[in-house]
């Protein structure tokens, strides 16, 4: 008699089955999404009123990159993400696509907002000459926790590019970006 998949197995089929569904969700197609860009500016005036870290290099940076909600589900293998707006100057310069798959001791559902502000006109060129632009592959990335952030300031701020993540909710341990890729919407 051959028995069938585990509970476990189950939950992990219809984990990751809700993961893929929330990151199809994510993906749209089309130009700019101008309520995409309002949840994008708050989100970014929240992040730069309550955190003097990124406050005091958003004026240094040539563009930040922000995610008002990234969304992540796993057990064991899941996925991620969401929708974004590059600011440069201030104004919205492109709609951007975050995706994931995750992979280890992970079980949950997690949402967070995020922001990766580019320092330099290289590591900006990286990221809009990319077909997707992938973590651990070109410029340097310092996510800034809370250790990092009362250390950082106009001066010290010699990387190429930061990345915040705030306002998580949900219950997952952690936020783990390697194997994420970040693609310009056409």
């Amino acid at each position: 008699m051959t028995e069938g998949p585990s509970n476990t197995t189950r939950r992990a089929v219809l984990v990751t089955g809700g993961a893929m569904l929330a990151l199809s969700a994510c993906a749209s197609d089309g130009g700019p999404n101008p309520k995409l860009q309002t949840e994008a500016h708050q989100a970014l005036q929240e992040l730069e009123s309550k955190n003097p870290a990124a406050r005091a290099i958003a004026g240094q940076s040539r563009a930040v990159l922000v995610f008002p909600r990234i969304t992540r589900a796993a057990f064991v293998f899941g996925g991620q993400g969401g929708r974004g707006v590059l600011f440069e100057g201030g104004r919205p310069a492109g709609d951007y696509q975050f995706t994931g798959v995750t992979w280890g001791f992970s079980a949950g559902v997690q949402a967070f907002s995020y922001a990766l502000y580019f320092m330099n006109d290289r590591a900006l060129a990286s990221l809009k000459d990319a077909k997707g632009w992938e973590f651990g592959v070109g410029p340097t990335v310092v996510v800034v926790d809370a250790g990092k952030a009362a250390q950082l300031s106009t001066t010290t701020a010699r990387d190429d590019v930061y990345a915040f993540v705030w306002g998580q909710q949900g219950l997952m341990a952690g936020v783990d970006l390697q194997g994420s890729k970040i693609s310009k919407v056409k």
